[in-house]
Order: C-alpha cells, then structure tokens, then sequence
C-alpha cells in the first residue's frame, strides 16, 4: 500500500512538471521592437525609485544582477554601475538588435561587468547557479508561457537569490498582468513570493513583487 501511494506521488509530481512544460500560451503583448531610445526620459530613476528598488533586491557590490528583457539596457548600466568591477550584470533580451545596442551602450560608458545574453522565448538562458538577483522591468506581460520560462529560470539562481517583477494590472494584451496571475503562474513555477510594494509608480496601477525560488 505504502509503494502504490508513494508511486502515486511520483506519477502526480511528473504529471505536473509535464503540465507546466506543456502550458498553452496565453494572451500577450508584442515585444516592443522600435525605437530603444524611448527608455531613456530623463526623470525615469526618479519616478520608479530604482535605488530603492535595488536596495530591496539586495543588489549590492560584488553580486550578479540579471537584467531580463533588458530592452536598453536602461536597468543594466544602473545595476552595473551599483555592483561594480567585482560584480557582473546578465543583460538579456529574445531581440538580437536590443544586444547589440547594449553592446555598444556598455562600451561606449565604460562599463566593462555587463555581459549581454540573447535568450529564446522559453528560456533566458543564463549560466547555471550564478545569479544573485534578476529584475523584469515591464517585461512579464511579454512572456507567453511563464510558467517553463520561471522553471528554467530557477537553474540559474543562487540560493537566497531574489526575483522582482515590476509591471502593471492589465489584460495580458494592453502590456500589463493582473498581480494574481502573475503571482499564481509564480507559485505554480515553484516561487514563493516574500515582498509586495506599490511605489514605483503614482497611479497605483504598477506593482513591485519580490519571489525567491522555493525548497
């Protein structure tokens, strides 16, 4: 009795696994590919308060911050520059114009820690256990099939690494998420979120949460 309800467990935890890999795409919006510039307004920091934000992530000199869906690499050359020559930051983004552009951005200010990665979909793509921390800056709304997109994420973590998602309520189509989706489709990914804050922007429409992988 006790082999059949173990073996039980296991086929229902396969199962599982299999579901997340296999969950259909559900609404979302395009990846932006015009103009990267538009990133860059002036009092941009001010309002999303991304020294705190970095505090909150634990963002500190000597880690390595991943910058997923970096577009610009506006939160890169920041997280960079906060981390410095002992630290690394992970630049990624799906679009091969965008890591190009952070490239040459990285060069042209000096900054020699931001290392870009051209991710896929599905997966980011980051090296394994050598994260500390990752932003997604308006950018989960993008992500058709979070859940095996999260899962793969979780490979890349170091232990006590946190994951902060910056985005807006929304339909999935309108470039925002409804917070309880994203917090579900997290915790079906294996996260277990430990932070909720809602000052990155004054309409109360954004909204900030920190997860850690779980156990």
């Amino acid at each position: 009795m006790i082999k059949r309800w173990i073996g039980g467990v296991v086929l229902a935890l396969m199962l599982s696994g299999v579901a997340s890999a296999q969950q259909p795409p559900r609404p979302t919006s395009t990846p932006y590919s015009g103009d990267l510039s538009i990133f860059e307004y002036p009092d941009r920091d001010k309002k999303l308060q991304i020294d705190r934000v970095m505090d909150l992530l634990h963002i500190t000199p000597g880690k390595t911050v991943a910058d997923i869906g970096a577009g610009s690499g506006w939160f890169s050359v920041r997280a960079a520059r906060r981390v410095g020559s002992g630290g690394t930051v992970l630049a990624e983004d799906i679009n091969p114009k965008a890591v190009q552009y952070i490239d040459a951005r990285a060069k042209k200010e000096q900054l020699g820690n931001i290392r870009t990665v051209l991710g896929v979909p599905d997966d980011a793509r980051l090296p394994p256990s050598s994260v500390d921390a990752v932003l997604m800056l308006k950018v989960y709304h993008e992500i058709a099939r979070p859940i095996p997109f999260m899962q793969a994420l979780r490979g890349s973590l170091r232990a006590g690494a946190r994951v902060g998602i910056i985005d807006r309520n929304g339909n999935g189509t309108d470039h925002g998420l409804n917070q309880t989706i994203v917090e579900k489709e997290m915790a079906e990914a294996g996260y277990r979120k430990v932070a909720k804050y809602d000052f990155t922007k004054a309409d109360g429409q954004d909204y900030f949460l920190i997860f850690e992988a779980g156990r």
